[in-house]
């Protein structure tokens, strides 16, 4: 068991973290706590309250701190692909994928492109052209779809995206990753929905889960990061764990 210290004053910050017991994600090595791994990798990166709600009025942002907007700004700097539901794009309204100067320089130091790959899966291709996430994107972003989505819908994409199938009446997902892998990105990083999310577990792909605890009770309906159809447990052990006063920064790894 590992047994987290009682809420710190100030004056005992510097003590705490020095007890080795809990480190604050403000001191922490980011990069050193979510690596790059050493063979293809999918990581997954959710926040949700105490009790469970991947959501506060339909959005994400409701949950989240300064914390975890270093976290999750770390997790896009080390991977070279990120991969969102279509709902996801649309509700948190997604910009183009940019980084900051020295997120850029340090991809750049290490021989991987300045801006990681955007990635959106969607079976219907509801998608808005006009939007951001591909009107201001870097670099050319890829939709994965498949075969039986609207012909039309793919029309209107093809000018600000690649659009790749992979899987006959519905999306496959181990095909849509083999595909990435054959392009050079090994490093992927989901940010969900949760209804990705879910197919992914489903799909037996997901090696690590990033969660962020928001200190929160959220009550209400709102959903759990992961939905879909039930599968057999799968063991994950807990790697690392970081915080920033009530929040904790999770990551797990899948057990080998």
């Amino acid at each position: 068991m590992v047994r987290l210290p009682a809420p710190a004053r100030e004056a005992d910050a510097a003590r705490d973290r020095a007890s080795g017991a809990v480190i604050d994600v403000h001191d922490a090595d980011l990069v050193e706590a979510y690596p790059r791994g050493a063979q293809p990798l999918l990581r997954v990166n959710f926040v949700a309250s105490l009790d469970g709600a991947v959501t506060v009025d339909g959005k994400s942002g409701g949950l989240g701190g300064p914390g975890d907007k270093l976290v999750f700004d770390s997790l896009r700097k080390v991977c070279d692909a990120l991969v969102v539901g279509a709902g996801t794009v649309r509700t948190e309204n997604y910009d183009g994928l940019r980084l900051d100067a020295a997120a850029r320089d340090w991809r750049r130091a290490r021989g991987l492109p300045e801006f990681p790959l955007m990635v959106v899966v969607s079976g219907a291709l509801d998608l808005d052209p006009a939007q951001l996430v591909f009107a201001d994107a870097p670099i050319r972003p890829l939709v994965v779809t498949h075969a039986g989505a609207p012909p039309a819908r793919r029309a209107a994409l093809a000018p600000v995206a690649d659009v790749v199938t992979c899987g006959d009446a519905a999306v496959d997902l181990a095909a849509a990753v083999a595909a990435l892998h054959a392009r050079g990105a090994t490093q992927l990083l989901c940010e969900g929905g949760p209804r990705l999310f879910g197919a992914l577990i489903a799909a037996d792909l997901v090696d690590e889960l990033c969660l962020t605890v928001s200190p929160r009770l959220a009550g209400g309906g709102a959903g759990r990061i992961a939905t879909g159809p039930g599968t057999p447990p799968r063991e994950m052990s807990l790697r690392s764990v970081l915080a920033d006063r009530d929040m904790l920064f999770l990551r797990y790894a899948r057990s080998r």
